[in-house]
């Protein structure tokens, strides 16, 4: 491969929620004496970003002054053309693009001008985390309609209890996960296209949260939300960011796509009134950088190497962790296990499976807090060569011990 996914960081004392935050608030315990730290928890990446990222912000550093500015053409272009070229959008213009110092803040600003607070807000479940304090946090109920698992074990949308959750809890606006976090599921266009003709029938306004985009798995491809109808497309905020594909959260941004000129100019009005949504320069400088043509090499390469890392640990589970289910994810880098049938053969609890991996340093996720009631959450965006550390202690000192 022409870049690096092979070597391991060394990200301690660099600032990595991962690795230095272990032990401490809501993050995992930190392993016992005699293992090392193999980060599988919080979702970001063990590989170094394409170096055209670096590259465009130390070329900008160079210059010693960093005063007001506008955003570049660059950066508008940079995207269309990202969209364009990964995606299949058309006819998608500069004055579409609204920059979002990051997907939450920019939910919250779109469902501030679809709702009133305290209004319900249908969201599809488990769910990422970072949604329901969100919403929890500025006043809206989410009322959930659980996805299911079919005979093969792949999460489908419950069509029926979609619509009489709308109808039941009088919903307006929806928030629409694609990829879906933290199932993995890439939604197929027909899926969409039904989903979206719910919320058309029932004028439910939607917030797609898209940031997982770019990391689709191989024989997967990504739809746009506001792809599949023009009644999508003019009732849809979609929301993007480079942050997850190229391990830029530490930087912030993200952008926001709206096609319909009013809601375009409620949200930005609305992002607005609290006067911190500006964009940072350098993260311009990195999306720029991101997305120039090795950035489109590096995300071939990266989901070629994410692939390999899901196929691993899904074979490695089904052929040594009896009791373990793991639907394979088609997008992210994340697997949703479910333990149910493990802990009630073991006479464990979750809890203590979760603190037995982060004893030997599987610093895993407990699935709780994402909706899962049996499920952990694990990160393989890692050197493939520790991800077979990690399933090798889970091995032997874990789920065989």
């Amino acid at each position: 491969m022409k870049y690096d996914f092979t070597s391991i960081m060394d990200r301690h004392g660099k600032d990595a929620l991962a690795v230095d935050a272990l032990g401490h608030g809501w993050a995992p315990a930190a392993p016992k004496e005699g293992f090392d730290a193999i980060p599988m928890w919080v979702a970001d990446m063990n590989f170094p970003t394409v170096p055209t990222i670096t590259e465009a912000i130390r070329e900008r550093i160079e210059h010693p002054a960093f005063g007001y500015f506008d955003p570049r053409d660059e950066y508008f272009d940079s995207i269309i053309r990202w969209q364009s070229t990964r995606n299949g959008v058309v006819g998608l213009e500069p004055k579409h693009i609204g920059y979002e110092n990051g997907v939450l803040g920019g939910v919250v600003s779109a469902l501030n001008t679809f709702c009133s607070r305290g209004d319900n807000v249908l969201v599809l479940s488990p769910l990422y985390v970072g949604f329901r304090g969100a919403l929890s946090n500025n006043g809206y109920r989410i009322v959930e309609s659980r996805l299911v698992q079919d005979e093969a074990g792949v999460w489908r949308i419950d069509f029926e209890d979609v619509e009489q959750k709308i109808v039941q809890n009088r919903i307006h606006a929806a928030i629409f996960c694609s990829p879906h976090n933290p199932t993995g599921r890439v939604w197929e266009r027909w899926e969409i296209e039904r989903i979206m003709e719910l919320y058309r029938k029932h004028d439910v306004y939607v917030v797609s949260d898209e940031i997982w985009s770019d990391i689709i798995l191989d024989g997967h491809k990504h739809i746009p939300t506001q792809s599949v109808s023009e009644d999508a497309r003019q009732r849809t905020v979609a929301m993007y960011a480079p942050s997850k594909t190229f391990n830029l959260a530490g930087l912030i941004g993200a952008y926001h796509i709206i096609y319909n000129d009013r809601i375009r100019d409620r949200v930005e009005k609305e992002s607005s009134l609290g006067h911190y949504n500006s964009m940072n320069m350098l993260s311009m400088y990195a999306l720029i950088g991101a997305y120039k043509d090795e950035g489109y090499e590096w995300v071939d390469e990266l989901r070629e190497v994410l692939s390999g890392n899901v196929d691993y640990a899904c074979k490695y589970i089904a052929e040594h962790f009896k009791g373990v289910k793991v639907f394979h994810p088609e997008g992210t880098y994340m697997l949703f296990i479910d333990c149910a049938e493990w802990l009630e053969q073991h006479g464990k609890t979750l809890d203590e499976l979760v603190a037995a991996g982060c004893d030997v340093g599987v610093t895993w996720q407990d699935g709780r807090v994402h909706g899962g009631t049996t499920h952990i959450r694990l990160n393989l965006a890692l050197p493939l060569s520790r991800v077979k550390e990690a399933f090798d202690r889970l091995d032997r000192y874990v789920f065989n011990a």
